[in-house]
């Protein structure tokens, strides 16, 4: 196998491999690696004068592997790399240059466990008594043995099951599997790829006349039921349940292998399960969807808008929804639509959204509160008390006692060295919050390795907002293969905001550190989270939140003599003269490590490490066999985090504990405010089509690479109905060991909804690839509100695995829906602020709109009606203004089929955010008072806050009047920490969209999130008035 070749390489990075070609400085030196782009695919790397081509190797059906070279030369196949490296070394093979000189792999410095006093309860495991002291070119030479040993033990299973009932060709197909295929598959597991290429294909096979199966079954099964759900007399009732049953009982079996077979197989839904017809009509004026299998038929099936609990998009299939209800026995149920393309769905979900809106009184909200805490336990037992942890209390920046009491909407906890078992740590963790708050929050997700642990929890009303949970942990132990050093990771998205949660523990040692730049590199390139259509991007950019916690292990970097000096500092709270010299800050500033992540200012004392049972005293020697080790106060624990450009991320405290002192770590703790977006429901006028694009031009790269080839861009986004891949760029300039690349073509990118407040939100993921492997040279991220006012020019950073791979600059540009007037989510108001008093509805037709269907979806039909009128307010010259309303549908006013596809005729100008200021000239006008944010909240009192806004009197108005909250008692529950935090005097200010101002005129009451009262001192804001929505909706679509 090629795994102990001297030229395979495994998984290195292509920047690795360019620089031992590098080192080695002869034409023909090569070298082979893993692809980044194909999973099971190779990749050749050629030097030849001072610059390295790249070579594809692919595997066809047959497992036989060819190589990607010059056009005219003919291709060859063969069973092994071996063979096919033997073959390329002679001349005229296609290649640049025949492969002459073998770059060797470089042997990686043998990793030294540090014992314990108290040693960590690790799960059983068969590691080869070789492999724990070998290198890692030993556990190579032992992966051959171990793989042939799995492939005996499965044919040994397979001899004593009888197949017979079994066809002769799937009995073929799974002794193939398990006689060769398997060996493959638990290669690829072992270099970190667990998707089990081969296993899916013989799924695949052997479930391919599955669907005709259940076609002719189901029609059978859904007669009789039919037949069974008929009204019987009460003395039957007991006769019709039971058959009912039996009846059910069949489907209930296909549903739960359809789910099973999908989860493995990975294939479109339509091809394993039975898409059946099913309109869906939405009355936003009753707060009813109802389900209905004709388009005239009976309306006795729906869910009242309180029942509807979650809408999940796909983000394998941008076509498939998922809507979860509640049904009458207060148990959930899944309904899964597919619809024609993402923009109908776009469309029925903001519906949905406008229904909940309408009757819910619950806004979503727009910012939430985040609890990041790490803690190195030392495998020891906590104490029965850890409230200080979880109210940030203790060194550093810290809550006060009235913040400490407000509960945080999400808590992280990542654990390092945890002796507990799963369900104990989490009990104890629950016990702890619930005393602190009187909530009983609720798990999202877990997941451990070996002692290395992540526990997620929210409250409970956010348990509706969470989805799309992924979990997955990286080994980064002795030759990667040991759990006792590594990473746990959660991610999941709240409403439309993606998070990820990293909790590491890398490899020890004050001479360490560029271990753990590799433990680093090795976390970002192997965690398998978020959205999976995002595969040129690492984890860095694949959330707009990322968090990375834990014991990071980067030491002082000062000489041993200096430990008594470091003491004393500590006492004398001289914390900047160390962290100078502070190995991650040192690493961060070469861009060695954690490239663009920040964190906030350190002042608190190192966590570790402390004598036991005291926070005193630092133990900084260690009497070994080999002499005496020495382990100097230092920041070992630590909070970082990485957002997309543009975004709101507030810290509010960084900290440790002081009387937690089981360990000699001291627990550390962080909370943020964070922005985050919910489903977004369109204003736009529905007689007007809704079209607009974002321009990329004038596009510059400059990448740090040796390699020869073409370059190009690919635009990724969820606002975006699939990534788009831009025109081949034109390589200007390539000095040494840069290359310049040109993208002069304008690229011009279609958003599934062109409104200007859904733009601003959004960012466009980039990535530059070579046409030689369709691998990644660096990705970045642009927010499309840097392009607020006009074309903007930008220039940002590209990475590639954590590093610094070039930059990339050009200029951005959007054509929205017509130019309109919009807000900042955060700051002030700076374009035209939407007075609440100009607003009327339009609503004078209705229309039928027809959605083509695609080929196992039907048609989507939207109903807007033409009586409901809300809200009937007019501006101040008397006159009705205009309303922007409905989503996505194009045009509604003529109705008719053709509706669906936008005229030309119909468009108006394009314009480039002209934003247009407002049309009072008066400068001594105050500004009307912005909407109040949508704060995550938890309360129970019954009472109700006097409306502390006052009434204008006068021509002169009241904008002078100041407001002054009234006192409040403490309720058994208390409020959310983003609300709380309108009291606390010395911390960051709330955004400006939030605080109160002058009025005009008396306000309406604000919808609250909250199910009952608010607190007395919450300055209640006007809100802006209810937009007008359709009466009802009626829309097909597919039921899988």
């Amino acid at each position: 196998m090629s795994s102990h070749q001297p030229w395979y390489h495994g998984n290195i990075t292509r920047s690795m491999a360019e620089d031992l070609l590098s080192k080695e400085a002869k034409d023909g030196s090569f070298l082979l690696r893993d692809s980044e782009s194909i999973q099971g695919a190779y990749a050749l790397c050629v030097l030849y004068q001072n610059c390295v081509y790249t070579y594809r190797i692919l595997p066809n059906e047959e497992k036989k592997l060819s190589v990607q070279a010059s056009e005219g030369v003919p291709i060859r196949f063969f069973s092994v790399l071996s063979d096919l490296v033997e073959a390329y070394r002679k001349e005229n093979m296609g290649l640049v240059t025949h492969l002459q000189y073998t770059v060797q792999q470089q042997e990686e410095a043998e990793e030294e466990s540090e014992p314990n006093t108290l040693p960590p309860q690790l799960p059983p495991r068969n590691i080869p008594g070789s492999e724990a002291r070998g290198s890692p070119g030993d556990s190579a030479r032992e992966a051959e043995p171990s793989r042939l040993s799995v492939m005996d033990t499965y044919i040994h299973r397979l001899q004593h099951i009888d197949m017979s009932h079994i066809s002769e060709a799937n009995q073929m197909a799974i002794q193939e599997y398990f006689c060769s295929e398997v060996g493959l598959d638990a290669e690829q597991v072992q270099n970190g790829n667990p998707t089990l290429p081969n296993l899916k294909k013989l799924l695949m096979n052997i479930c391919k006349s599955l669907n005709s199966e259940i076609s002719r079954t189901l029609p059978t099964l859904e007669a009789l039921l039919k037949v069974v759900e008929q009204p019987l007399s009460p003395g039957a009732s007991r006769i019709r349940g039971q058959v009912k049953d039996q009846v059910t009982f069949p489907v209930m079996r296909k549903e739960q292998m359809h789910m099973v077979v999908f989860s493995l197989v990975s294939v479109k839904s339509e091809s394993l399960g039975i898409s059946t017809k099913m309109f869906l009509k939405v009355d936003v004026e009753s707060g009813k969807v109802y389900f209905k299998k004709s388009k005239d038929g009976p309306e006795d099936k729906y869910f009242v808008h309180n029942k509807i609990l979650q809408l999940v998009k796909s983000q394998k299939m941008h076509t498939k929804l998922v809507v979860l209800v509640e049904t009458e026995k207060e148990k959930t149920k899944r309904q899964e639509f597919v619809f024609n393309d993402t923009k109908k769905r776009e469309g029925f979900c903001q519906l949905l959204q406008q229904m909940k809106n309408k009757h819910s009184g619950k806004p979503e909200p727009d910012m939430i509160s985040v609890f990041v805490g790490t803690w190195n336990m030392g495998n020891a037992n906590p104490p029965s008390n850890i409230t200080s942890w979880f109210q940030s209390k203790g060194l550093g920046k810290t809550h006060d006692d009235t913040a400490s009491q407000i509960p945080h909407d999400i808590y992280v906890v990542g654990t390092q060295e945890d002796p507990l078992g799963e369900k104990e740590w989490i009990d104890t963790v629950k016990a702890t919050l619930r005393d602190i708050t009187n909530i009983s929050f609720k798990q999202v997700a877990t997941q451990t390795l070996w002692n290395i642990r992540i526990v997620v929890l929210a409250k409970p009303e956010h348990e509706n907002r969470i989805s799309h949970i992924f979990c997955d942990s990286v080994k980064t132990g002795i030759a990667n293969a040991l759990g006792n050093k590594g990473a746990v990771a959660v991610s999941f998205m709240f409403n439309g905001t993606s998070f990820g949660f990293v909790n590491s523990h890398l490899t020890s040692g004050s001479e360490k550190k560029i271990r753990r730049n590799q433990n680093y590199v090795s976390i970002l390139r192997f965690l398998n989270l978020g959205d999976k259509k995002l595969n040129p991007f690492d984890i860095t950019c694949r959330f707009t939140h990322l968090f990375w916690l834990g014991d990071l292990n980067y030491r002082l970097d000062l000489p041993t003599q200096e430990a008594e000096n470091i003491v004393m500092k500590i006492k004398q709270q001289n914390y900047q003269e160390l962290l100078s010299r502070d190995q991650l800050n040192m690493e961060r500033a070469e861009e060695n490590v954690f490239l663009n992540y920040e964190e906030e200012e350190i002042t608190f004392p190192p966590t570790y490490r402390f004598e036991r049972d005291t926070r005193e005293k630092y133990v900084y020697t260690k009497a070994k066999a080999t002499g005496t080790k020495y382990n100097l106060p230092s920041w070992c624990d630590r909070v970082l985090r990485k957002s997309y450009p543009l975004v709101h991320v507030a810290c509010h405290s960084y900290g440790c504990t002081n009387d937690i002192m089981t360990s000699d770590h001291s627990p550390v703790f962080a909370t943020f405010d964070v922005g985050v977006t919910s489903q977004f429901v369109s204003k736009n006028d529905p007689t007007k089509v809704s079209e607009g694009a974002v321009k990329f031009m004038n596009c510059v790269a400059v990448l740090m690479t040796k390699s020869k080839t073409k370059f190009y861009i690919e635009y990724h986004s969820s606002c975006l109905e699939k990534f788009v891949k831009g025109p081949d760029g034109e390589n200007q300039e390539n000095t040494e060991g840069f290359i310049k690349v040109r993208f002069g073509s304008l690229v011009e990118l279609t958003p599934i909804i062109a409104d200007p407040e859904y733009l601003l939100d959004q960012h466009i993921l980039i990535s530059i690839k070579s046409t030689d492997s369709d691998e990644s040279y660096g990705e970045t991220c642009v927010a499309l509100r840097a392009a607020e006012s006009n074309y903007t020019e930008f220039s940002e950073v590209l990475m590639h695995h954590g590093e610094r791979t070039g930059t990339l600059t050009g200029g951005i540009q959007l054509r929205t829906s017509e130019g309109k007037q919009t807000e900042k989510l955060y700051g002030e108001w700076t374009h035209g602020p939407l007075s609440p008093h100009r607003i009327q509805p339009i609503c004078n037709s209705t229309s039928v709109l027809l959605l083509s269907p695609p080929n196992h979806t039907q048609s989507v039909w939207l109903k807007i009606p033409n009586s409901h009128l809300l809200n009937h307010l007019r501006s101040e010259d008397g006159q009705p203004a205009e309303m922007f309303d409905n989503p996505l549908y194009g045009s509604t006013s003529r109705g008719g089929k053709d509706q669906d596809t936008p005229r030309k005729d119909q468009l108006s100008p394009p314009e480039f955010f002209p934003f247009p200021k407002s049309s009072d000239p008066d400068p001594d006008r105050p500004p009307p008072v912005p909407t109040p944010r949508n704060r995550s909240f938890t309360c129970t009192s019954d009472t109700k806050p006097q409306n502390l806004l006052p009434t204008p009197g006068g021509s002169g108005g009241s904008s002078g009047t100041s407001l002054q909250p009234t006192a409040y008692s403490k309720k058994p529950v208390v409020p959310s920490r983003s609300e709380g935090g309108m009291l606390m005097a010395g911390k960051p200010p709330l955004p400006l969209k939030f605080r109160p101002g002058p009025s005009q005129e008396p306000q309406l009451k604000p919808r609250d999130y909250r199910d009952s009262s608010e607190l007395p001192c919450k300055i209640k804001l006007p809100a802006r008035p209810s937009q007008p929505l359709p009466k009802d909706g009626m829309i097909l679509a597919s039921k899988l």
